[in-house]
């Protein structure tokens, strides 16, 4: 018996190090400066947070406000944003209207292309907006928080739960987020 929960144990750390790994070996194509960054070498610091962004979701236009002030606050405390796209391909045709975006709303921050939506499928993405928060762990990369921004995209002004703002709190004064999901509420992601 004693075994058999060895070898599991020793399987599901095996497994969590391969994803781990994995996280940090994922890449995508920067719409703004045009080059590869991947994963692993975007997260100095805290963390990072990863935006699942699209120009055609309304709902995005209605976080920009919010993500511009989040930002503001938690970069200088360590943490990196960047927004992902799953909608579009690598062709300068694609990437033109993200980079036009950033310079537009003065997000600047980077606008990733996943083409082929391998981080979409890795985070098992499926609303947009929906954030990801990854802080350097033991074994690579660890999601400390997924899901909403907050919880009412429609009126800033009615927003009584900031979860994202939440758990950044959290991680920086070295606790556990709570909650550490919350369903993220907006347009569907289009699979291919």
């Amino acid at each position: 018996m004693k075994k058999l929960a060895t070898a599991s144990l020793l399987f599901l750390c095996v497994i969590l190090t391969c994803a781990a790994q994995n996280l940090n070996e994922l890449s995508a194509t920067d719409a703004v400066t045009g080059s590869p960054k991947s994963l692993g070498s975007m997260v100095n610091g805290k963390g990072i947070v990863l935006v699942f962004h699209s120009l055609n979701c309304p709902f995005t236009k209605m976080y920009e406000g919010r993500l511009k002030a989040m930002k503001s606050t938690f970069q200088n405390q360590g943490f990196a944003f960047a927004l992902v796209n799953p909608e579009v391909g690598n062709a300068e045709a694609d990437q033109l209207p993200l980079r036009t975006f950033i310079d537009q709303t003065g997000l600047k921050m980077a606008y990733l292309i996943d083409a082929g939506q391998a981080w979409t499928k890795a985070f098992n993405i499926t609303k947009i907006p929906e954030v990801i928060v990854l802080v350097k762990g033991e074994n690579g990369l660890e999601i400390q928080y997924r899901g909403a921004i907050d919880n009412n995209p429609q009126a800033e002004s009615a927003v009584s739960e900031k979860y994202l703002e939440r758990a950044l709190n959290q991680i920086l004064r070295g606790e556990t987020t709570t909650p550490g999901q919350v369903r993220a509420v907006g347009c569907n992601v289009r699979t291919y």
